[in-house]
């Protein structure tokens, strides 16, 4: 048991923060101030496929945290920081071409991807359920018996952000990420449901992004709203993980480079360029070419290849086929003629039609003569008719 000179709150965070939890807070389990708005968002339908987000048991359960717990009497919120990412979000990379026209050439041969930084090492819901239970683990030896507890790190019904404020770690910035005005965003979130009763942290309650619109005015596809909400359907993010299917080609061309996530809206905060470090947690530190993958490299991956490549990454929750329509689209909009070798065979041997569809249009994007002889080619062997049209778009036919 601790001491009655120090606190068990106190005891908890020492304890959390050497988990290397940097940022640990404590609220009630009471309502999320913010429920009504995130049912406003879920009837407007921003949240595209996630069908989990609006199941009828999720949201009874998001309304009240007791509804998961009913024994809990405190949520300790803690956020675990990842690197910032180092490229700032006007390199050429992360920007969209020119709207119209095929995609400007390279003249360096570059065929570089962008991932999320978050996404640069081991599979954050790995690191930090392990983390969560050796913490719960930790509290029930200072109370000396098991207590009814729940730990989430996101894909629990919680509205985390909402609790994180609550629990005094930051704001929501108007990009919709919690922001610490010591640390930045860069910070993967956890709760812990507990069945015992700590005093609560003060809430944040200033709204330090002022007049600032940075992020909005950065994000590529403009899915950033005036509201603090985004559409999720426009997001980069949802795109490239969380739909399954094809991506629209009036969003593909402002995808730029990335293929899995995506960081602009972080990378222009100015709390993260003034703040946010570029290390983490060791257990996020980057795998060998992860922050900036060579894609005609990727495009070739067997499914054997991408499961070994990406086991315990988070990359791999787009699954491959996901994954290699992310990489054919940013080939496509980096433009670089290399590229086309590439691309013409996943066209003509990738087992995929969504990675072949989107291979197609990226040949299309190239332009050159060597891409439109490959999808003439395919053209006259493919039948599945999702590509056949693709490969009639990218030649120009109807």
């Amino acid at each position: 048991m601790p001491s009655c000179l120090t606190p068990l709150k106190e005891v908890i965070k020492a304890e959390a923060h050497r988990l290397g939890f940097e940022l640990v807070g404590v609220t009630a389990p009471y309502p999320p101030p913010h429920i009504d708005f995130f049912e406003s968002w879920l009837r407007a339908g921003r949240q595209g496929e996630m069908a989990y987000l609006a199941t009828e048991r999720a949201r009874q359960r998001r309304a009240d945290p007791r509804r998961i717990l009913p024994e809990c009497r405190s949520i300790l919120v803690l956020g675990m920081r990842y690197p910032a990412a180092q490229s700032p979000a006007r390199d050429q990379q992360s920007l969209p071409p020119a709207a119209g026209g095929p995609a400007q050439r390279s003249s360096s041969n570059q065929t570089l991807g962008r991932v999320a930084s978050y996404a640069w090492g081991d599979d954050y819901h790995v690191v930090l359920v392990d983390r969560l239970r050796s913490l719960v683990d930790f509290i029930e030896a200072q109370v000396g018996h098991p207590i009814p507890n729940r730990w989430y790190t996101d894909i629990g019904p919680i509205l985390e952000r909402d609790l994180a404020q609550r629990a005094g770690l930051g704001w929501i910035g108007k990009n919709t990420c919690l922001i610490n005005p010591r640390r930045g965003s860069y910070f993967l979130l956890a709760e812990v449901l507990l069945g015992i009763d700590l005093d609560p942290d003060p809430p944040f309650l200033p709204d330090l992004c002022g007049t600032c619109t940075r992020c909005l005015e950065a994000c590529p596809t403009q899915c950033i709203l005036p509201d603090r909400t985004l559409d999720a359907r426009r997001c980069i993010s949802y795109l490239t993980i969380e739909l399954k299917g094809s991506i629209s080609p009036d969003l593909r061309q402002q995808m730029g480079s990335w293929v899995f996530g995506c960081d602009v809206c972080q990378e222009v905060c100015p709390w993260n360029q003034r703040f946010a470090t570029l290390d983490g947690d060791p257990a996020f530190a980057p795998r060998q070419d992860l922050p900036a993958p060579d894609l005609t490299r990727e495009l070739s991956l067997t499914p054997q290849e991408f499961n070994l490549r990406f086991m315990g990454s988070p990359v791999k929750r787009a699954k491959r086929r996901g994954y290699l329509r992310n990489v054919a689209v940013a080939l496509g909009n980096l433009g670089d003629e290399s590229a086309v070798p590439a691309l013409a065979r996943a066209l003509k041997k990738d087992p995929e039609p969504l990675v072949r569809s989107h291979s197609a249009w990226a040949l299309g994007r190239i332009g050159v003569e060597t891409a439109r002889q490959a999808l003439a080619e395919a053209a006259r062997t493919e039948i599945d008719a999702e590509v056949l049209s693709e490969i009639n778009a990218a030649l120009g036919e109807k």
